[in-house]
């Protein structure tokens, strides 16, 4: 059953005022969620993504892998190197001829600089080293490049983005765009974006990336989810970035 659309609550996140969550008609999930939820996201001492940050810094200085090195050992000081580095995520990357993300990156430079295993997606230090380098650039406005290389790319995650799939033969723009602050299933549904991710989500009792959100949405559209960091996932990553273009980074959020 569908309810009215939600109006914003007029209250502080962060240190930031309610209004930063929104840029013209894009708004945060934040704005979606209930006042203990914001509570959560707003205390970082209570958020408890921040398990994850605190152990993405202890990796970022630690010596791993054949080479002898940590990422600090070539990156400094994270708050300094990283900052805003998030914010301008995913990219076209001319070496994969497509889409990068944060992850991919991590895992590149694990392998060319520390001579270490790539961390396998979705894994506990992964999304440690994801939380803990997009904390970096928060407060820093979403933008994503989608022009020149990046262009093809981009349309084909648009066009992933229209089309009804799965058993229920829904679309991602049926719930994010046209059901905007309704009602459905006892859930208020949000525009969507991922301005937060890496994110704690209370209904899961862990953290999560972009790509396992979109793998939850094709299951929940009863539809076969593609693997996490497919080219699917990050052509509909450039996209969704873009459609939350000037928000904030969050990170680490907490959502529902």
């Amino acid at each position: 059953m569908l309810a009215a659309p939600l109006a914003p609550a007029a209250t502080f996140a962060q240190g930031w005022a309610a209004e930063r969550y929104q840029v013209e008609d894009r708004k945060s999930g934040y704005l979606y969620l209930g006042d203990q939820t914001q509570a959560l996201q707003d205390d970082d001492f209570l958020n408890h993504a921040f398990f994850a940050v605190e152990r993405g810094a202890e990796l970022w200085s630690a010596v791993d892998g054949a080479a002898g090195v940590s990422c600090a050992s070539c990156h400094g000081d994270a708050a300094e190197s990283m900052r805003g580095v998030t914010a301008r995520l995913p990219r076209y990357d001319s070496e994969r001829d497509g889409i990068i993300n944060l992850e991919l990156l991590i895992n590149r430079e694990r392998e060319r600089k520390l001579k270490a295993e790539p961390y396998a997606y979705e894994s506990e230090d992964l999304l440690a080293l994801t939380a803990f380098l997009a904390f970096q650039s928060r407060g820093i406005p979403s933008e994503v490049e989608i022009g020149g290389a990046a262009a093809p790319f981009f349309e084909k995650g648009r066009e992933h983005y229209f089309p009804r799939r799965g058993q229920l033969d829904l679309s991602c723009t049926q719930c994010h765009d046209e059901r905007d602050g309704m009602m459905l299933r006892g859930d208020r549904m949000s525009q969507g974006q991922t301005n937060g991710f890496p994110f704690y989500r209370l209904s899961w009792h862990s953290m999560g990336s972009t790509h396992r959100m979109f793998a939850w949405c094709n299951n929940a559209m009863r539809a076969e989810p593609y693997a996490p960091a497919s080219e699917e996932y990050l052509n509909l990553e450039l996209y969704v970035a873009w459609r939350g273009r000037g928000l904030p980074i969050e990170a680490p959020a907490v959502r529902r």
